[in-house]
């Protein structure tokens, strides 16, 4: 399953290109003729569909799926001492996939970096978390950083892309902002491949901070 990060469909690169993920589809089928999902919820529960379609989201043999139209299931948060969340509603078909892929556009929101990790957001039912203009607001309530932190532990993707051949840049607003070349793609483990990003781009991410301290008890 591929979570595009659809959820602010303004322009490129909010949203990962229909280039990008023809390339991911394509190396997936390369390799192997499983099943392709894309999956992807909106803030305020609107329909994801038409704007997988003004995307152009258009890909042979690749089923797209809206958040709001799955039926969702609760699952525990695995850390002894979760920081927010100890349990997170997902969709199911999630829990059915044999890979899951997180792709998302380099993001530069407020200084902080909006990557790989946080892109998990958009697969929560906004409706279960406080739906509104800002989306997912109960969460924001809580504590976004440390929610995404419970997320990435309670459903663990196995690889993470950030398409950062440009770079997006938002002092506020994260639909608006400027665009700056920046040529690269990072790929790899979604927690390895933020740090690797963030490093190179000097950027603080703070649910990265809080991983690296959960790791910690959780393995202990």
């Amino acid at each position: 399953m591929i979570k595009p990060n659809a959820a602010y469909p303004v322009s490129y690169p909010v949203t990962t290109s229909p280039a990008m993920l023809s390339a991911i589809i394509d190396g997936i089928r390369r390799i192997s003729d499983a099943d392709i999902l894309i999956l992807e919820g909106t803030p305020r529960s609107d329909p994801v569909l038409p704007i997988y379609k003004s995307l152009g989201y258009d890909f042979p043999r690749v089923l797209t799926m809206d958040v709001k139209d799955c039926v969702w299931v609760e699952v525990d948060n695995p850390l002894p001492k979760p920081l927010a969340m100890p349990t997170f509603w997902v969709p199911n078909v999630i829990l059915s996939c044999d890979y899951l892929i997180t792709t998302t556009p380099l993001k530069v929101i407020k200084g902080s970096g909006s990557l790989s990790i946080m892109n998990l957001l958009g697969v929560l039912p906004s409706s279960k978390y406080g739906r509104s203009k800002r989306g997912w607001k109960d969460l924001y309530g809580l504590g976004i950083n440390k929610a995404i932190a419970d997320l990435y532990f309670t459903l663990p993707f196995d690889l993470g892309i950030i398409e950062a051949r440009q770079k997006f840049i938002s002092r506020s607003n994260p639909t608006q902002g400027e665009v700056e070349d920046y040529g690269k793609v990072f790929v790899g483990e979604p927690y390895e491949v933020d740090g690797e990003a963030s490093e190179m781009l000097e950027l603080k991410t703070d649910y990265l901070d809080l991983i690296k301290g959960a790791r910690v008890g959780l393995e202990g």
